[in-house]
């Protein structure tokens, strides 16, 4: 044993010093690459947020089918569906009187449901950290899978669905000639959509 020690360390002499230029090498490259990210966004906001938008939407289904996580899958496609029937309608030119008060109450609807499941799960994992699951006969792993599938459903489709929103109010914006760099997406799509609930108001008292 002592003879294949001396062995495994003379094979492996000067190791040390690669894995030591691996580790810099890993840290140089997450800091360029987060510096480069920052420029990206900064310079060029709109290719950014589409690039890293797509990506998060589309990159989680290649996991998906490999995984057989049919349940998101499901999910996926009804919001992908719907997203892209709004989303459809905010880029259309001329732009439908009732689109933004559609988009505005979509996207209200994800996140009002992405906020409460995100508070659940967050609910259920510290409730088995606090062993209360066990008031109700459920085993800690079958809890802390149900809190923490909970959470991830919360923010990944609370975070998809900002980004939509964002896109949705900037086209719909840009289309009646109401944008300025300092207009917040979410006040746009705001204000979009009590436009549109004045003229149908205005229009069923006419």
């Amino acid at each position: 044993m002592r003879v294949e020690h001396a062995r495994m360390h003379a094979k492996h002499r000067g190791h040390e010093a690669m894995h030591a230029e691996m580790v810099l090498i890993l840290i140089a490259t997450l800091v360029v690459a987060q510096l480069l990210l920052v420029q990206w966004k900064q310079r060029h906001p709109r290719s950014y947020n589409m690039v890293t938008l797509f990506q998060m939407w589309v990159v989680p289904l290649y996991f998906t089918v490999k995984l057989h996580w049919w349940r998101f899958l499901v999910i996926w496609i009804l919001f992908s569906a719907v997203t892209a029937f709004v989303t459809f309608r905010a880029t259309r030119k001329p732009l439908v009187q009732t689109t933004p008060r559609l988009v505005y109450k979509w996207f209200l609807l994800i996140y009002k449901i992405s906020y409460a499941t995100g508070i659940v799960g967050y609910m259920a994992v510290m409730f088995t950290l606090f062993g209360l699951n066990l008031l109700f006969k459920i085993k800690p792993e079958d809890a802390m899978d149900f809190g923490i599938s909970l959470l991830f459903y919360g923010l990944y489709y609370g975070v998809l669905e900002r980004d939509f929103a964002e896109m949705c109010a900037d086209y719909m914006a840009s289309t009646i000639g109401w944008y300025s760099d300092s207009t917040n997406s979410a006040s746009a799509a705001g204000a979009l959509w009590e436009r549109s609930r004045h003229v149908l108001t205005a229009k069923r008292r006419w």
